[in-house]
């Protein structure tokens, strides 16, 4: 389930971060409202999916996933130039997204009290 909603959050990511593109300056009031909410639904469904996937890994799928999107938003409403090359730099992040949920994180091992390197 944690997975789910990280991307789930990354949905919101590019929500958000076309909204925020589209509030001109926060002085259009529909998209910065949808920014608003977008941010808080985004960044509590993170949040909440720290809990139980390590940080390293749950950022980086998080933000990979949102930039994909966004760029993939961008393609698919005009606002960015569809290109070969763009198509295969985000296959390359969507395939680093897919190898860090296939990796299994292990814990990190507790800290030795007795080392007190400072």
């Amino acid at each position: 389930m944690p997975w789910v909603v990280l991307f789930v959050s990354a949905a919101f990511e590019t929500v958000w971060a076309t909204a925020l593109g589209a509030s001109d300056g926060f002085t259009r009031p529909g998209p910065t409202l949808v920014f608003a909410v977008t941010i808080v639904l985004s960044l509590g469904a993170f949040g909440y999916v720290l809990k139980q996937i390590p940080i390293s890994t749950a950022y980086a799928v998080w933000t990979g996933t949102g930039a994909a999107l966004t760029v993939l938003w961008g393609m698919a409403t005009g606002a960015e130039p569809v290109t070969l090359l763009r198509l295969l730099f985000i296959a390359g992040i969507v395939g680093c997204v897919v190898g860090l949920k296939l990796v299994p994180a292990r814990p990190a091992r507790p800290a030795d009290p007795r080392d007190v390197r400072r």
